[in-house]
Parts: structure tokens; sequence; C-alpha cells
């Protein structure tokens, strides 16, 4: 398994809505090709920056299969007006597990 972890900066006047878009995406990702988890984690000290964390079975299914989908276009569409700017996504694989 894989991580995805966008980094996503929120407009000061959008979180509400912006934890709302994410909660009704929730479907999308649960169908998503490859989609095993997915949650959205706050900054408590920069409130403003989330990270959205979704394990995926293979790369290409978030970098492929998801991103080519019509259910990405559906995602950004909650989300993508309560952006400040860009997300910044990278993947993670886990080396040490220690639970």
């Amino acid at each position: 398994m894989i991580y995805e972890v966008a980094e996503i900066y929120v407009k000061p006047e959008s979180h509400t809505a912006f934890q709302a878009g994410v909660a009704e995406a929730v479907p999308l990702f649960r169908g998503a090709k490859g989609c095993l988890s997915m949650r959205l984690d706050r900054d408590i000290e920069t409130p403003d920056t989330y990270h959205l964390v979704i394990g995926w079975e293979t790369l290409e299914n978030h970098t492929v299969d998801f991103r080519e989908s019509t259910d990405f276009h559906a995602w950004r569409a909650l989300v993508g007006d309560h952006f400040a700017r860009p997300p910044k996504v990278e993947h993670f694989a886990t080396v040490v597990d220690g639970f």
C-alpha cells in the first residue's frame, strides 16, 4: 500500500464548507479503484492547513485510475473553490511500522 498525502491550504473563511465538501466526497473515494482508506486531518498549529491522507493499493490507482476519472473532477468541484493555493501532493510507502 502507498499513501497519498495532500497538503491542502484552505481560505480562512472556507473551513466549514471545505470540511463539508470532503465529507460529501467520501463515497467518491470509497468507490475508487484501489482506494483502501481516507482521512482528513487539520493542522493544530496552522489551522488553515489540512492533510488529506489516502491509502491506495498502488500508485497508479491514484495517479492514473482516480486522476483520470470523472470522480476526480467531482471531488475537485466539491472542494477546489476553497483552496487558498494548489495542494502539495506526495506519495509515501511505510518502511517501519512499530504497531
